[in-house]
């Protein structure tokens, strides 16, 4: 327990500085990049774009996209390209992942940025699951199987040979735990009171798919790693608190740009390539993930039922 509460503490509160900036990345030239979700993690977009890379950001609102690439467009002169994606919706995932195979031939840094968080424990995806399991976990899963030709091919091809793969996980998953019975409504599910444990076991199902695709596709060329950009204030948890609530948890949070740096690092870096299986922690660490998440029964188990999910889609 002590262990835990240590691990928490240190990830929530950083002490040490980031040991990579953004003029470290290195230039990104010919590379093709998908960030899901988020269109307010802009300083991602914007620096992987400075660095010349070509970024799709993967994104619900169409109209909030076009608002973030017209700024970045500004910024750094460079253009995202949109690709429409709700996470929530695996028919919208399968169409997201159709266009860009129509569009693009190589795919060398997918971010599996995107989520959701909620108040509410009766919220489900259009396919009946749990809402932040079925958005955070279920779609990022199906999307990225469906992205894996892809980046095998890419991995084999390209001067690196490698690909990389990065899933956002959270703090919070050094509380959770991954109950199957609650993936769906259920009797189970229906004694969850506090939306918190759902969010919490969605982030370790991000963080044990994550070292398990690491387990099954690294020698392929995959270099999987799961990310925990840290308390960040994007205004991503405004729908599960209340105004008071929102303003208590900004006195603990760290702006933006900080946050993109740990997925940035395990992006782009020259050490990055070793980080398959690992977990990032702030600010560019690597740290150590609650056991659960590294036990490969369990990596087996999650897959297999994800898999089970969408194999007749």
């Amino acid at each position: 327990m002590a262990g835990v509460v240590r691990s928490i503490l240190e990830e929530s509160f950083p002490r040490a500085k980031p040991t990579f900036s953004v003029g470290d990345i290195p230039d990104l030239t010919g590379k093709v990049v998908i960030v899901t979700g988020s269109n307010s993690y802009v300083a991602s977009y914007a620096a992987l774009l400075a660095h010349n890379a070509k970024v799709y950001m993967a994104a619900r609102s169409p109209d909030k996209a076009r608002a973030s690439i017209a700024e970045l467009n500004a910024e750094t002169g460079k253009e995202a390209f949109f690709l429409q994606l709700n996470l929530a919706d695996l028919k919208s995932v399968k169409i997201a992942a159709t266009t860009f195979l129509e569009k693009e031939k190589e795919l060398h840094i997918l971010i599996n940025n995107g989520g959701i968080t909620t108040g509410d424990v009766n919220e489900f995806t259009p396919d009946g699951y749990d809402l932040q399991m079925g958005t955070n976990v279920i779609g990022h899963f199906y999307f990225t199987k469906l992205l894996l030709p892809i980046l095998v091919a890419t991995a084999q091809t390209s001067d690196e040979k490698h690909v990389r793969v990065l899933t956002l996980s959270s703090v919070t998953h050094h509380y959770g735990s991954l109950n199957f019975d609650t993936f769906k409504d259920s009797s189970a599910r229906r004694k969850v009171t506090n939306a918190n444990v759902l969010y919490a076991q969605s982030k370790l199902g991000n963080l044990v798919f994550a070292v398990e695709l690491a387990h099954r596709y690294g020698k392929q060329g995959v270099v999987s790693m799961a990310v925990n950009p840290g308390n960040i204030g994007t205004h991503f948890a405004d729908r599960a608190l209340s105004p008071f609530g929102q303003r208590i948890l900004a006195l603990f949070q760290y702006p933006p740009p900080l946050g993109a740096l740990t997925q940035l690092w395990g992006a782009t870096s020259k050490e990055g390539a070793e980080f398959n299986g690992k977990y990032l922690a702030p600010w560019t660490r690597l740290g150590s993930p609650q056991p659960t998440a590294l036990d490969p029964k369990l990596g087996n188990e999650l897959w297999e039922w994800l898999d089970e999910q969408v194999k007749d889609l």
